[in-house]
């Protein structure tokens, strides 16, 4: 990466970190993915309970390997067989000691924007879990709550409905037609803008791009 860039992402970091930090939450800075792995280990005590939503950027860095590999008790939702199993996982991810994800955008003071379909990972998100480990790439780093729910929508939500092979117009045109199809990703909204339980939600910010 351009040494210019990389002092830039820092500087934005920072700010974004106080941000955070007035809204009840911690927050990290990664100059690199190894780098945001060996954090995120470090705020995951061996023997806690994990489980996950569906995050790109969890699997891009070596996170969702290195906690199945580890001595974790882990909800592994991707495994379930049945529709009743799959449930019974996401319930106990609900409870569990620490749930992985990210964000769909982050504001540069602090504040998460996340679009969701079936809303497990914003209900996990919003309470549930004792602790959330968000690993957030700082391509996701906007300027306002408008920008943010703008980049969930039009930019994070078609490439996941192509990804899913789901049956939306964006997953056709790559463009947001406000849809209600039964298959739409963006059925709940959820700004995250302070944790009333101090330190639950901890975010790492990485230098690089992650994620949609």
């Amino acid at each position: 990466m351009d040494p210019n860039r990389r002092k830039r992402n820092e500087m934005a970091a920072q700010r974004v970190i106080k941000g955070l930090e007035s809204r009840n939450m911690e927050g990290y800075y990664a100059e690199s993915k190894e780098e945001a792995l060996k954090k995120a280990l470090e705020l995951i005590p061996e023997g806690s309970s994990v489980g996950w939503g569906g995050s790109m950027s969890i699997k891009e860095m070596g996170l969702l390997d290195a906690v199945c590999s580890g001595n974790y008790t882990v909800y592994n939702r991707d495994i379930c067989k049945t529709p009743e199993e799959k449930r019974k996982t996401q319930l106990q991810i609900f409870d569990s000691d620490y749930f992985l994800c990210s964000t769909n955008a982050i504001t540069e003071d602090g504040v998460l924007v996340n679009v969701d379909g079936t809303a497990n990972r914003v209900a996990c998100i919003s309470w549930g879990p004792a602790n959330v480990v968000m690993i957030v790439g700082m391509n996701k780093l906007v300027k306002s709550v408008e920008d943010a729910i703008s980049r969930a929508r039009h930019e994070a939500a078609p490439i996941n409905a192509q990804r899913f092979g789901l049956d939306t117009p964006c997953s056709k045109t790559g463009v947001c037609a406000n849809c209600k199809s039964p298959d739409t990703v963006c059925c709940q909204v959820l700004v995250t803008r302070y944790s009333k339980e101090k330190g639950r939600i901890k975010v790492i910010l990485v230098n690089d791009e992650m994620g949609f």
